[in-house]
């Protein structure tokens, strides 16, 4: 008997001995398999092609920072060929890198590959709210130069703001805070359609060449920039207005010259501006404003000479957001204003724009969209060798898009 009870003992002893190794086991956490560095890498990225020479009334008519293909044989033209690849590789550190094999080198040179962004954060807290960005990517400097041309719906960006920087890129260092919460808004405004800039922070503020992307510092002296900007909601509606400025010494070049302009000495010429914005998201009605004021490089024909002289302008957009079916219409119009010189361009070239375009975005679905605008421009732009340059006309221009 007295064997009987030590024999179900021992048999209860090892069948809870068993079940406990075998829950033991089954509870127990796999630890983690850290991924590779491929494989925390993606890959996205976007092309257009544009025809310009519908209904055209001027082939004398162009815009070189806005599209080597207006005006005179100007034919089908590859506007863009990005591939980006991103990544968070740590969760403090993010890359981003995007060549594009669609730049001009002149309006006979098309399709050389070049770098437009190559840049790293440095995160300093779990959420990313404090960061630092090095390499060459945009200056906080504007709404519209922020906003991705894979999501502005005007096929160029106005005159006023972008002629601060070529590509809108230098490189440099720049300090971002933003709150998650903000963060998250600022993605979602992007991946929801509704036409965002994109994550460049509440607050930032950093010093960077000041001779725009891909040219090499000219005289050891760094531009400083600050902008700051905050959305919030009202009712259905999201507001974001913003302020940003910018201060430095530019350097005009000899690749930049035509024999017979006089420049200053040192060559250095004061480039700063100050910026307000106002952005209404479509949400379905959305508008956008942004007017600068500030001094920079302009050719003088009285003189022929590159003085350093005042310049103004912006932008007023209205669209709307109109979903139908499975396809998304953005239809739109915008008035653009500038009086000034674009630094980068031939002896510091002077505008005076006064341009008006309408025309709708039509997205088939997420993969391609299509762009019908028709511009009706008023454009004097002077250097040595356009003397009076004063050019009217109308053009109807067509964008096909890609996304993948």
């Amino acid at each position: 008997m007295n064997f009987c009870k030590a024999f179900s003992f021992l048999l209860l002893a090892c069948t809870i001995s068993g079940y406990a190794q075998t829950n033991t086991d089954a509870t127990t956490p796999v630890p983690p398999v850290e991924k590779k560095w491929y494989e925390k890498i993606n890959l996205r990225g976007y092309a257009q092609v544009r025809y310009n020479r519908l209904l055209e009334t001027n082939e004398n008519l162009g815009c070189e920072q806005c599209d080597r293909s207006w005006g005179g044989d100007g034919g089908f033209f590859l506007r863009r060929a990005r591939l980006v690849f991103f990544g968070q590789v740590h969760k403090n550190v993010y890359f981003y890198f995007q060549p594009d094999f669609a730049s001009s080198a002149s309006s006979t040179g098309l399709n050389f590959g070049q770098i437009r962004d190559l840049y790293f954060d440095i995160g300093f807290d779990a959420e990313n709210e404090y960061r630092v960005r090095i390499g060459q990517s945009k200056i906080p400097f504007g709404f519209e130069n922020m906003q991705s041309s894979q999501n502005r719906i005007p096929l160029d960006r106005a005159d006023a703001i972008n002629s601060a920087f070529s590509n809108e890129r230098d490189l440099g260092a720049f300090f971002y805070w933003a709150p998650k919460r903000i963060r998250k808004l600022y993605s979602e405004l992007v991946s929801d359609n509704y036409k965002g800039s994109g994550d460049y922070g509440v607050f930032g503020f950093g010093v960077f060449n000041g001779q725009t992307a891909n040219r090499p510092e000219a005289n050891d002296e760094l531009h400083v920039v600050a902008r700051a900007t905050y959305p919030f909601t009202i009712g259905n509606q999201i507001i974001e207005p913003g302020i940003q400025g910018y201060s430095g010494n530019y350097y005009v070049t000899d690749s930049q010259l035509s024999e017979g302009v006089t420049t200053k000495e040192d060559r250095n010429y004061t480039d700063r501006r100050a910026t307000v914005s106002f952005i209404l998201y479509p949400k379905p009605f959305g508008f956008t404003a942004e007017y600068n004021i500030g001094q920079g490089p302009q050719f003088d024909k009285v003189s022929q000479s590159i003085k350093v002289k005042s310049l103004e302008g912006g932008y007023a957009m209205v669209n709307y957001r109109l979903p139908i079916k499975n396809m998304m219409f953005f239809p739109f119009s915008r008035y653009n204003y500038y009086r000034g010189g674009k630094k980068h361009e031939l002896d510091a070239r002077s505008y005076a724009v006064n341009e008006f375009e309408v025309g709708v975005e039509w997205q088939l679905n997420k993969n391609f969209e299509f762009v019908a605008m028709y511009t009706i421009s008023d454009r004097t732009y002077e250097d040595f060798a356009l003397q009076d340059n004063h050019q009217k006309g109308n053009l109807l221009r067509l964008q096909a898009q890609i996304n993948f």
